[in-house]
């Protein structure tokens, strides 16, 4: 079943299926996610707000999102492409998008072990 995430405000609610989510941003007091089907929202809320509301939204064993250094969360489903050297890291699902983000090379290579770790046990 693939759960809503749900960000509610004062004025406005947003949900969006977990698996639809590619990534989410940080953009200082404010957030933005980035979905599939190529659209971007902005969120009036921290980007660590939104990895709390991530935890208590998906099941227990849903271990798709991934916190990236200070600024990103990314959903290791829509990851294609890691280049540590460069800081390059490419999100898309083979068809119909695909987003490069840039993320420090620490984070990179922990990122990319945790992937490798993954797939050692599936």
């Amino acid at each position: 079943m693939n759960r809503r995430l749900t960000f509610s405000t004062m004025t406005e609610l947003l949900r969006i299926p977990a698996g639809a989510v590619v990534c989410v941003k940080a953009d200082g007091n404010y957030s933005s996610i980035l979905t599939a089907d190529g659209n971007e929202h902005l969120l009036t809320i921290q980007l660590g707000q939104v990895e709390r509301r991530i935890a208590e939204m998906v099941a227990v064993d849903d271990h798709r999102f991934v916190r990236i250094g200070k600024s990103l969360i990314v959903n290791c489903d829509f990851i294609s492409f890691i280049n540590i050297t460069r800081q390059r890291l490419v999100m898309s699902d083979c068809h119909t998008f695909s987003h490069e983000l840039s993320a420090s090379r620490e984070a990179l290579k922990s990122l990319k072990e945790v992937l490798e770790n993954v797939k050692a046990h599936d």
